[in-house]
């Protein structure tokens, strides 16, 4: 259930491993499954394609003996009848059922009936908000997580004015450190993004759009369009009769939720991480891949695989940032190389042991990086 990347790998991975038994995608956008991570990069370039591509071409789907079910949106699931219900009205029925039904972006109550505040999540938006960047809106970006810088970073080169209004004094510094938060700053000022930090909205003026905010320390910021980037959660409120809490669908290590022959991946799902010792929603691409790689070996009964070690990138102003490990249990930071030329290894330990580094500019540490810190996984493995 869900037509993102945890779906497809999963898909995919019970093609490879021999599965003969039927197999359907029910995807709740109109369009086959497709990556993510462009929308908030490529895709809002002045010079993007109209569309992206597909993970795999219709043909695939048919020749692999996969039906793809569009435009399905979950509504409601019962667990003892092994039945899903559709908004429309229509509902199948499963032997094992995989939710991947990703994650929804939050938003912001005082945004609440406006018109030209988006979030941006799925194909849809990314057209809407890169037509608006073409005529070159004045955006206004709240949030200065991942997806809001990247938003930020992709209007500025697409020529668009940019500001970005972000609560916390640095962007992610509670997660990367002051230097690391200290740096992106600087990165987005210096191509121009207005960044406004320690700040939240306090008032919208204008009717049906909005025209301009106020902020906490009495500013006007005048807008064309307002981009919300809040962080998302999981898209788990069709299951809410079937007793799964709104932080995700709990499963183990090898995705088994506590629901007979349900299983979860991606977004959606709250894996076991052995290494924090809690269930974890990751939100980020490779776990989605990893993770709906997982159900799959699950459902044929193959071997567990070894423990994976977390990570993530991003790319902003051509500089790719590269994440591994668990950076918020870090007690200290060390940084390698020069933050200005955009060329080095933050690494993070903790009690003398590294747990988590980040990485710009250097394709070939990761490597390095990755193999050092696969102690944690295989101290989990023994």
């Amino acid at each position: 259930m869900g037509g993102g990347l945890a779906a497809q790998r999963c898909a995919e991975s019970l093609r490879l491993r021999g599965y003969d038994q039927p197999v359907r995608i029910a995807c709740g956008e109109a369009y086959l499954p497709y990556d993510r991570p462009p929308l908030s990069k490529e895709l809002l370039a002045a010079d993007a394609r109209e569309e992206i591509a597909s993970f795999r071409p219709e043909s695939w789907y048919a020749e692999k003996s996969i039906e793809v079910l569009l435009s399905r949106w979950a509504e409601a699931l019962d667990a003892p009848t092994h039945r899903v219900s559709f908004d429309g009205g229509e509902s199948v029925d499963y032997d094992t059922l995989v939710i991947a039904t990703g994650a929804r972006p939050r938003t912001l109550p005082i945004f609440d009936g406006y018109a030209n505040v988006s979030t941006l999540r799925t194909l849809d938006d990314a057209h809407r908000l890169r037509g608006l960047l073409a005529g070159h809106a004045r955006l206004v970006v709240i949030g200065a997580g991942f997806i809001g810088l990247e938003v930020a970073a992709a209007a500025r080169a697409a020529g668009a004015e940019v500001v970005v209004i972000e609560l916390a004094s640095l962007p992610l510094a509670g997660l990367l450190g002051p230097e690391i938060g200290g740096w992106l700053a600087e990165l987005h000022t210096a191509a121009g993004v207005e960044l406004i930090l320690g700040e939240v909205v306090t008032a919208v003026s204008g009717a049906e759009t909005v025209e301009s905010l106020t902020l906490s320390d009495d500013r006007t910021i005048s807008c064309d369009h307002v981009l919300v980037g809040v962080g998302v959660v999981p898209d788990v409120g069709w299951l809410e009769s079937a007793g799964v809490p709104a932080s995700g669908v709990a499963t183990d290590e090898l995705g088994r939720s506590e629901l007979p022959d349900v299983l979860a991946a991606g977004d959606a799902a709250a894996f076991f991480d052995p290494f924090l010792d809690r269930h974890v929603v990751s939100g980020h691409w490779e776990a989605a891949a990893r993770q709906g790689t997982i159900v799959a070996g699950t459902i044929v009964g193959a071997e567990p695989p070894p423990l994976p070690l977390s990570s993530f990138w991003s790319d902003q102003y051509g500089s790719r940032i590269q994440y591994l490990g668990h950076a918020e249990l870090a007690d200290s930071t060390v940084i390698e190389g020069s933050l200005a030329d955009r060329d080095f290894a933050a690494e993070y330990s903790r009690d003398g042991e590294l747990v988590a580094a980040l990485v710009v500019g250097r394709p070939r540490a990761v490597g390095e990086l990755r193999t050092r810190l696969s102690y944690m996984t295989e101290r989990m493995s023994a």
